[in-house]
């Protein structure tokens, strides 16, 4: 690789989006890189854990994803997810660009980056790239957001369509997702960038972060993503980008009662979100009473005990958490709200799944687990117990989603990840003027 480079890692607030740079970041960290972070204060144990030095946001408002109602109340009332993506859209994308960019500003002078890393939801690659002249890599920890002329608009979780009828359909709503129902958050962020000169082309939202970045690595394969004619040749798929885990992490978790029953069902939704009566309180009140099904929940340290209380039944485990690694190869069926590391991570061990995700862009990764037949998409946050329990019964029973999903394992994990990033760096930094970089370092922005 590179000779000593100074790597600053940035990221939208939210763990979803944070923790899987943290594997990369220890990677190059490794490699003996000078590697820190811009990220929210929420982050601050978990970067002295991996031993880097830390920028909280200072200038920028810390709007961390796991609080946004404390700060908009509003919200909680938008039931409508296009809606519910619009409003984030402005507030947490479009208006903490700017206050990013100054943050990064006062960074740099005394830590003059030579390269930026990004989650491709960070809000200010524009201002880094356009501004700063900083060569940008954007990490995509979720399906690539790219509008394309084969698919249908990024957002809504609509499926590719394969009637003449339905392509038509889906431009018409292209146009609509352009002129409607994003115009307002593609409004304000266009004046948002030409305030700073920055150029956009029109550019939508959710086209602006990658079409700002030199390279995007893009977590994956693609066979977890519809095909497209005019995919961007910044694109590189380079496996599953998943967090950084100690080696000597203790991962002896066992329970017997693996091994005595006929179906194991594994079920979370995740660390954010908090309330079990969408995904998690279903599932147990699906099985509490099967005979053949044992239920596995992780929690994420919520509601764990009130839960042991209520469903204290010999086939239900309920645990803060368990080392996926250690659960997963017993588990036939995998009962997610569609998080996009968790779902890389029960792809990598073979299980499909049953999803239940609608906001925050988990449809889009709900959507692609059913369209390829990885699992069922139940199509909503708070599926009923039945619901649940008959998929369940067709995963187990059809053989179809078990073989396509050890297919899409053998590809994602053929990809040599670090060896990847390692390869994409050089590229990008062997294509810069080290005398232009050096120009850049003392000017302020803004």
């Amino acid at each position: 690789m590179q000779g000593r480079l100074k790597v600053l890692v940035a990221c939208f607030p939210a763990d979803g989006h944070f923790k899987p740079l943290t594997g990369i970041a220890k990677y190059l960290d490794a490699c003996g890189h000078d590697v820190r972070w811009y990220a929210s204060k929420e982050y601050t144990n978990d970067i002295a854990g991996l031993g880097m030095k830390h920028y909280p946001f200072r200038i920028a408002k810390d709007l961390h994803i796991s609080y946004m109602e404390a700060h908009y109340p509003e919200r909680a009332k938008i039931r409508n997810p296009v809606r519910k993506l619009n409003f984030d859209m402005i507030h947490v994308f479009v208006e903490r660009g700017e206050e990013y960019m100054k943050d990064i500003d006062e960074i740099r002078q005394n830590f003059p980056p030579d390269i930026v890393i990004c989650d491709i939801a960070f809000p200010g690659i524009p201002y880094i790239k356009d501004c700063m002249k900083l060569p940008v890599i954007a990490v995509s920890v979720f399906p690539f957001p790219g509008s394309s002329c084969d698919l249908p608009p990024y957002g809504l979780g609509l499926i590719p369509a394969n009637t003449s009828a339905g392509k038509i359909f889906h431009k018409g709503l292209r146009w609509l997702s352009r002129k409607i129902l994003f115009r307002k958050a593609d409004s304000a962020m266009r004046k948002a960038l030409e305030k700073y000169s920055i150029a956009h082309n029109n550019t939508g939202i959710f086209d602006i972060g990658y079409k700002k970045s030199d390279i995007v690595l893009q977590s994956g394969c693609p066979s977890f993503d519809y095909k497209r004619s005019d995919l961007d040749k910044r694109v590189r798929f380079i496996g599953a980008v998943l967090p950084y885990r100690k080696s000597n992490q203790a991962t002896s978790w066992f329970d017997k009662r693996l091994e005595e029953y006929k179906i194991v069902v594994l079920v979370t939704q995740g660390t954010v979100e908090k309330d079990p009566s969408k995904l998690i309180i279903p599932t147990l009140e699906a099985f509490k009473d099967d005979e053949d099904v044992l239920v596995v929940c992780t929690t994420g340290s919520a509601n764990t005990e009130a839960l042991r209380a209520k469903y204290n039944a010999p086939n239900i485990i309920i645990e803060d958490f368990i080392p996926f690694e250690n659960i997963m190869p017993y588990t036939n069926v995998f009962i997610t709200n569609g998080g996009y590391g968790g779902v890389l991570l029960g792809i990598e061990h073979k299980m499909p799944m049953v999803v239940a995700g609608v906001h925050e862009g988990k449809n889009e990764i709900c959507a692609r687990v059913g369209y390829f037949k990885y699992g069922i998409n139940l199509k909503t946050e708070r599926p009923g117990a039945a619901r649940i329990k008959k998929a369940v019964k067709e995963i187990f029973e059809n053989p179809v989603y078990k073989a396509n999903v050890v297919r899409l394992a053998q590809e994602l994990n053929s990809y040599a990840t670090d060896a990847l990033i390692e390869k994409y760096i050089d590229e990008l930094m062997n294509n810069r003027s080290p005398k232009r970089r050096q120009s850049l370092l003392s000017k302020t922005v803004y």
